[in-house]
């Protein structure tokens, strides 16, 4: 027997070195991909192996206070073809560019393009989309989608927003709760070979999409229409630029109605609705395109700022009498201007005056000497203690994406001028909404409210998933100055400046504004008015913002009417029961009106009955049977109050 020599043993040695070495990294290997690499493998080999198809999910509707829909979703399909599976390309591309009226060689791009799915086309009718699948066209997938749709169109656009090609929210509220409308997607999986062919016999796998709950929302569809239809009304009578209408609950802050005018449909939101940019839309670049939509999207009523003017010596009154610095008897000189600083400030009367007059009468007649007077008696840092208290340096906390926040001076740069302007409306900047909120406080009893127009959110089986809970805010002033307020507001109406929203049978109260916009001496105004109803017990407040007005363009005149319209047709809806005193139950105007009961009844037929009774009526849907009406049978309104019908074939 030959024993192995010392090379041959090293070399033994060696090999077994490397052979053991070899085993035990092999071993590491096969562990490492087992039970770290495992699940990621059997993932990859999975997605591999099938096919998964998204099911966007139904999303939620966005409904008003009483359950009527502003936004809904419907079902429709979208159209695609797997490359892999077509058996004969150009039969599909026939029938897919003919069916979807699509160019043909942008349909035979697509079908060719070697991707595991290519979309053909989205939001497919469903009764087309059933046409193409009863075609059984190899290769081509027809997935169930959703469309979002507005009903109302252009009602509320501002507020109410829209969603993208994803059924995503942008803007508006369906930005803002979009969490809870949006749902989530389902799919289906299907089981294919290496090259991405569906293999025979093999069952689909479907994973249901979980619709998305419902938004109620605080605003009426009815208030709603009464607001949009008395800006349009009045922009078109006074040739405006534009104008905006908020009616509020100055008690809870929930918000019935926020009409911004020019508005936009909803269910073409990239349509442009300006003639003028329409005519040169194709000369634009992308991003001017851009600015322009964001523009006709804004929602001016909490988005941008503006001087308010006569409409802020409510705040300024507030103030003067929460501080003890002034008194309904307090007597006030105006000779129609003040000089403050070495400055002339003119009386909006000028070069008349208003003479002697006591607090109240100043109120009435919005003097502005009067407010100079109490905001130089309080001070540049007490009158902005009550700027600041009463909201105007702070987001109302509204629940709409892009509010903006007031613009005020440093108070170290306010002189003897700056705070004599601004005691009656000048020299800062703030939203309406915030105007709104402000004017909320100094009637409920002193407390700051939050605007919003979510009250909850709620399944498809209607139970209460969250509900919004928006407690009162801080006490800015007390009750009796609150109560003092509304008297004299409610005087503004009955004898003063806001004297043509009067209304008979219902205490409004009120105060008018008329702001020159800047550059000062151009010509152009803001007319507005804030008011209030009743005034005893305040259950709607209101802003009427008219953006220049051509010819007469005073507050009083321009908005006062539109005011007037708004709580002739507001209040009795909301059941605020007219109380006449015997003064004006002696006038003719007051003889109240019985509402007929038309439901039920041919529109032919009532329009008939309408025209006899000179009775002011709008007919919503083009049906000929009256389906709703408002007001309701038997109600009793004032002869000014326009009936709203809504009919069905």
């Amino acid at each position: 027997m030959i024993k192995p020599t010392i090379g041959v043993k090293k070399r033994l040695l060696f090999f077994l070195f490397f052979f053991t070495a070899g085993i035990v990294s092999l071993m590491f290997r096969v562990g490492y991909v087992q039970v770290y690499e495992g699940p990621n493998l059997q993932t990859r080999a999975k997605e591999q192996q099938t096919r998964d198809r998204l099911i966007a999910p139904q999303r939620g509707a966005i409904v008003d206070r009483n359950g009527m829909p502003l936004a809904q979703s419907a079902t429709v399909a979208t159209i695609g073809v797997i490359h892999s599976q077509i058996k004969d390309p150009d039969l599909v591309i026939k029938i897919l560019s003919e069916k979807l009226v699509l160019d043909e060689e942008k349909v035979k791009v697509k079908v060719n393009r070697r991707v595991a799915l290519e979309r053909i086309q989205s939001r497919v009718d469903k009764k087309l989309a059933d046409e193409i699948r009863a075609l059984n066209l190899s290769g081509v997938t027809i997935d169930e989608d959703v469309k979002r749709y507005y009903p109302y169109s252009n009602l509320a656009a501002q507020v109410i927003g829209f969603v993208g090609k994803d059924n995503q929210g942008i803007i508006g509220l369906e930005a803002k709760y979009d969490e809870y409308l949006k749902g989530a997607y389902g799919k289906i999986v299907t089981e294919t070979d290496v090259r991405g062919i569906e293999l025979k016999d093999s069952a689909e796998k479907r994973i249901e999409p979980i619709p998305g709950n419902h938004l109620v929302t605080s605003l009426d569809i009815i208030i709603q229409q009464y607001a949009e239809q008395a800006l349009d009304k009045a922009l078109e009578a006074k040739s405006a630029k534009r104008g905006a209408i908020i009616m509020m609950d100055p008690q809870s802050g929930e918000i019935y109605a926020m009409a911004n005018k020019p508005d936009y449909d909803l269910n073409q939101p990239f349509q442009i609705n300006n003639p003028q940019l329409e005519t040169i839309w194709d000369t634009l670049s992308v991003e001017e395109k851009y600015k322009a939509l964001n523009q006709m999207w804004r929602n001016f009523s909490i988005n941008d700022t503006y001087e308010p003017g006569s409409t802020f010596k409510i705040i300024t009154s507030a103030a003067g009498l929460e501080e003890k610095l002034v008194s309904l008897q307090d007597q006030f000189n105006c000779p129609g201007y003040r000089i403050v600083g070495g400055r002339m400030i003119k009386c909006w009367r000028h070069p008349r005056s208003h003479g002697t007059q006591a607090f109240t009468q100043g109120v009435q007649n919005s003097c502005n000497p009067v407010f100079m007077d109490i905001a130089e008696k309080l001070g540049a840092s007490t009158f902005y203690k009550y700027m600041k208290s009463f909201g105007f340096s702070e987001k109302t906390g509204i629940d709409v994406p892009g509010e903006a926040v007031g613009i005020m001076h440093d108070l170290k740069k306010v002189g003897p001028v700056e705070l004599a302007t601004m005691s009656f409306g000048q020299s800062f900047q703030i939203t309406p909404m915030q105007l709104l909120r402000a004017g909320s406080a100094t009637i409920n009893g002193g407390h700051l409210i939050t605007p919003h127009f979510g009250t909850k959110v709620i399944n498809q089986q209607g139970n209460i998933v969250k509900e919004f809970i928006y407690k009162k805010g801080r006490k800015v002033i007390s009750e009796q100055t609150s109560e003092m307020m509304k008297t004299i507001l409610e005087s503004v109406v009955s004898e003063g400046t806001g004297n043509k929203s009067y209304i008979p049978g219902y205490r409004i109260g009120g105060k008018t504004a008329t702001s020159e916009k800047l550059p000062r001496k151009n010509g152009k105004y803001i007319a507005s008015f804030l008011a209030f109803a009743p005034a005893e017990n305040p259950q709607v407040i209101a802003l009427v913002l008219i953006d220049e007005p051509q010819g007469v363009y005073y507050g009083g005149t321009v908005a006062g009417p539109v005011m007037k319209e708004l709580f002739a047709n507001v209040l009795p809806y909301l059941k605020v029961k007219p109380r006449y005193s015997e003064k004006e139950m002696g006038m003719k105007e007051v003889q109240e009106l019985v509402i007929p009961d038309f439901r039920n009844q041919k529109l032919v037929e009532v329009k008939k009955q309408l025209q006899k009774a000179n009775i002011k009526v709008d007919i919503k849907g083009s049906g000929d049977t009256i389906l709703q009406q408002f007001p309701l049978p038997g109600e009793k309104v004032n002869p000014d109050t326009k009936i709203i019908l809504y009919t069905q074939s």
